[in-house]
């Protein structure tokens, strides 16, 4: 029996293998794709945030907080 002889240099590059043995090419497109929308939603939250708060902002900018700001 020949043994397949790899040296893996990192952790990231050991799971990155342990991956592309173990999981179908399809379950690595659609973990890629999970990924994508998870970060485009965190993109689309912290918009909503950015907008509320600058909404926030100019509705209270006649009260006696925004001297203090």
């Amino acid at each position: 029996m020949q043994m397949l002889q790899m040296r893996i240099r990192s952790v990231g590059a050991a799971l990155r293998f342990a991956e592309s043995v173990l999981l179908a090419p399809g379950q690595r497109h659609a973990r890629r794709n999970a990924w994508a929308a998870v970060c485009e939603n965190r993109e689309y939250a912290a918009d909503r945030r950015h907008d509320a708060l600058g909404a926030s902002n100019a509705a209270g900018s006649t009260g006696p907080r925004s001297a203090r700001r």
